[in-house]
């Protein structure tokens, strides 16, 4: 299967997209609360899901939570105590690019929690989530899944393109030589935390555009009913009439020639 084109991708994005927002509105209105965890290999692409999901949603009800290292004294917390405030509030959707996983992930494979801290994290996260559950939050978790050869693909593309460098980091390089390391990680954190109350769900990456697509259906089809009467706003007709602006226009700056000695 060929990789899908751009225009074929925008066409079928865009009804998904308004299902989206018919979603965020019905959170408002029931007052449900929406959890969504992105997690995958360095480059799977994470970030271009959560903005094709959070792209027409209202920023304020949307939050995209992509925490950095943690400070010292966070590392001296219980390890989820970090992300306990970013979790949603009534009618509020909350989209993790990396989350809690990462002590199973990132931080076990480059040696940044021992052994038992990850054992503990392990035996503790079913039950976190469990409470989330319970508490009535909607939580769904995404495994974006990318092969080792897109993967390098991906790599060398944001070394060549200047708008994308940002995103590459030293531990990426490091992550390049544990391939495997990482996949034995990610077994275990699967085999440990796919429950009945918080399944994993794997998605293909490797054609990112397509997978976008799969997440989202998969996400819209997870959430209920999620029809309620849209609230249309008419504007009456002014009984004033229309004045037009004034306003000062700033011309551009002349670039100033150098004086020549």
């Amino acid at each position: 299967m060929g990789k899908l084109k751009r225009k074929d991708y925008k066409a079928a994005l865009e009804p998904l997209q308004i299902e989206l927002v018919e979603m965020a509105r019905w959170l408002a209105d029931t007052g449900k609360r929406l959890v969504v965890l992105f997690e995958g290999r360095d480059t799977a692409g994470k970030g271009g899901a959560i903005d094709a999901i959070a792209e027409h949603l209202n920023p304020r009800q949307c939050r995209i939570v992509a925490l950095p290292k943690p400070a010292d004294r966070e590392q001296t917390q219980w390890y989820f105590q970090r992300y306990v405030p970013h979790l949603p509030a009534a009618g509020e959707i909350a989209l993790f690019d990396r989350s809690w996983y990462n002590r199973a992930g990132v931080e076990q494979v480059m040696g940044y929690a021992d052994a038992e801290q990850v054992r503990t994290f392990l035996r503790q996260a079913p039950v976190f989530e469990q409470l989330l559950v319970d508490d009535g939050v909607l939580l769904f978790k995404y495994w974006l899944c990318c092969d080792q050869a897109r993967q390098e693909e991906r790599f060398a593309e944001r070394q060549e393109d200047p708008l994308k460098r940002w995103k590459l980091s030293p531990i990426d390089v490091a992550s390049r030589e544990r391939y495997e390391e990482y996949t034995k990680a990610r077994e275990a954190m699967l085999k440990a935390t796919h429950t009945q109350h918080a399944p994993w769900t794997l998605v293909d990456f490797n054609d990112q555009r397509r997978g976008r697509l799969t997440l989202i259906r998969d996400l819209l089809s997870r959430i209920p009913d999620k029809r309620v009467p849209e609230h249309c706003i008419e504007f009456p007709p002014l009984e004033r009439k229309l004045r037009k602006e004034r306003y000062t226009v700033i011309e551009p700056i002349e670039p100033v020639e150098p004086d020549e000695d």
